[in-house]
């Protein structure tokens, strides 16, 4: 008998196939004593497991390649964690087993996050994993992973850490369900780039029966369980006309009376510019430079690095823009070169645009690094700061910019919501704002965007969070510059619509995107768009929103 259930729709596409199950590790091992003459052996056992594991990560990245690599880099690393590391050793040396040890150490690290408030969210996800891995091959049980299958089918998981994620195979893996996680969580954002649909944030999924035929909507979040053969076809039909829609579709974003509305590729280094450049990608919205910085937390890379970093993707898009931002660090993202270590609350703290005001040696060398990157290239950079939150900050980057000789546009990341409501006194400052629609729902809402509990608050739809982008839209439009959404609202592409309607001038989304918003887009004139976004924002409640969006898209 067909069900449906309904969780977060991350990634578009529609699967139908049969469930299989995520495998686990054995979780917690035996507490047992070992004598003190062990305990030597014992340390050695817990080092090798814990480089091989390190090792396995990076090598998972190198093949995946993209955003995906540097996730499972920053992975590597919280595995050879030294203060972690420590832990162990002192345990093992009181008489426990290296995998007990292991896993209570990493227990501990666990709960202190915890205690922070859950900040780290998603970090903790990616500790569990790395548990898990180590204590797994201690124990000489299956790693956690995918499930063998010669048969394609539909993966359900508590949660998918991101060494899971990078190297899905799409030829066999239809698609995803998982019980947790958000639509801006590390699988969600990998999910995207490699094109796979998914569904989070669905409770009770892990209680679909392994064989069971399910058919997974990743644009609305719909899973039918069983479903007739009525709805089969029907969701096979609907796939096929948007497969052809979106190679109908070419060429520079717009609606289909002309409105330009660039579309940019969100990246995190040059591993992420030939999937940007085959979707059509007109610039790169959103360069997230640390990534190039978490290869090494404990110092900054060099300027010569970082130019060479910077000129790759520059390069790539002759005559395009590209807009680069500076470090964001802290947060779920610390350095220890960089970011306190003893914050209670890190994404309220020290992080992004305030770190670097406060080094300002990495933001000089950076902003420089940039300066030499665009040398005598034909290419419009343009750079901005992440975590604004007033006029002040906007003039301390715009300063800093101009005192490294930077030729490029200055401008300001609106993730704060006083960003927002103060954007025009902003704009004085700085030529551009550029929505980050994740942090921005995340202090608007009180909701870490990492903790699948509360994903309903980080919904791009809540009719508050476009209030704020409007806002934006409106300032910039009076100041007479421009004003860009890189956030993962910009990679829905009925959003992408509402976006347009309330005065955004760019959209910027992960590659495998792009060409779902180009075509939806072309099917709509700016005037369905601005009446599309009217109607959202008298919405109470984000499905309202969509449901009221939809609806004069559709013509009801």
């Amino acid at each position: 008998m067909e069900t449906t259930l309904r969780g977060v729709g991350v990634s578009h596409g529609v699967a139908i196939g049969e469930v299989r199950h995520m495998g686990t590790a054995v979780l917690e091992p035996p507490a047992k004593q070992i004598p003190a003459e062990e305990a030597e052996r014992e340390q050695g056992r817990a080092r090798q497991a814990v480089e091989a594991v390190a090792a396995d990560l990076i090598a998972r990245g190198n093949l995946a390649g993209g955003e995906a690599q540097h996730v499972l880099e920053a992975q590597a690393m919280m595995a050879q964690d030294p203060e972690l590391m420590a832990d162990v050793d002192r345990r093992i040396a009181v008489g426990s087993t290296a995998e007990r040890a292991v896993y209570d150490a990493f227990a501990s690290y666990r709960a202190l996050l915890a205690n922070a408030g859950e900040y780290l969210a998603g970090r903790v996800a990616d500790l569990d994993d790395v548990r898990n891995r180590i204590v797994a091959r201690l124990l000489g049980v299956p790693m956690p992973g995918v499930p063998d299958s010669d048969e394609p089918y539909v993966l359900i998981a508590r949660d998918l850490a991101p060494a899971d994620t990078a190297l899905l195979d799409p030829t066999l893996v239809l698609g995803f369900v998982t019980e947790e996680g958000g639509p801006t969580s590390h699988s969600a954002i990998l999910a995207r780039a490699l094109g796979v649909p998914a569904v989070v944030a669905l409770p009770g999924a892990g209680e679909i029966a392994e064989g069971t035929v399910v058919a997974v909507d990743g644009s609305t979040g719909e899973i039918f369980v069983e479903p007739s053969q009525e709805k089969r076809a029907e969701m096979e039909s609907a796939a096929a006309a948007r497969r052809a829609a979106l190679s109908a579709t070419t060429g520079p974003g717009a609606t289909s009376d002309g409105h330009k509305v660039p579309l940019l590729a969100n990246v995190g280094g040059p591993a992420d510019v030939p999937a940007a450049l085959e979707a059509g990608a007109e610039g790169v919205g959103l360069f997230r430079t640390e990534f190039l910085f978490l290869d090494d937390s404990k110092q900054a890379p060099s300027e010569e690095k970082q130019v060479a970093a910077y000129r790759a993707v520059l390069e790539a898009f002759p005559e395009g823009r590209v807009v680069v931002r500076v470090l964001d660090a802290g947060a779920d993202k610390p350095l220890d070169f960089l970011t306190p270590a003893d914050e209670p609350n890190p994404a309220l703290g020290v992080r992004g645009l305030r770190s670097l005001l406060d080094h300002p040696d990495v933001l000089r060398t950076q902003l420089t690094a940039l300066s030499k990157a665009v040398e005598g290239l034909p290419v419009y950079l343009e750079v901005m700061a992440p975590m604004v939150a007033d006029r002040a900050d906007a003039k301390a980057f715009a300063d800093a910019c101009r005192e490294a000789g930077l030729q490029a546009k200055f401008g300001a990341m609106v993730e704060i919501p006083s960003a927002a409501l103060r954007a025009r006194s902003i704009l004085q400052e700085v030529e551009f704002l550029s929505l980050g629609t994740n942090d921005l729902a995340q202090y608007t809402f009180a909701a870490d965007r990492q903790v699948g509990a509360v994903s309903r608050l980080q919904d791009p739809w809540q009719p508050a969070l476009l209030d704020l982008v409007a806002l934006s839209a409106e300032a910039a439009r009076a100041e007479g510059k421009s004003c860009g959404v890189c956030g993962e609202a910009a990679a829905d592409p009925l959003l992408a619509c509402v976006l347009t309607g309330l005065g955004v001038t760019s959209l910027s989304m992960g590659a495998a995107s792009i060409p779902y918003v180009r075509a939806t887009l072309a099917k709509h004139t700016l005037a369905q768009c601005e009446r599309a976004a009217s109607a959202a924002r008298a919405s109470d409640s984000a499905e309202e929103a969509r449901v009221a969006a939809q609806a004069v898209l559709s013509g009801e």
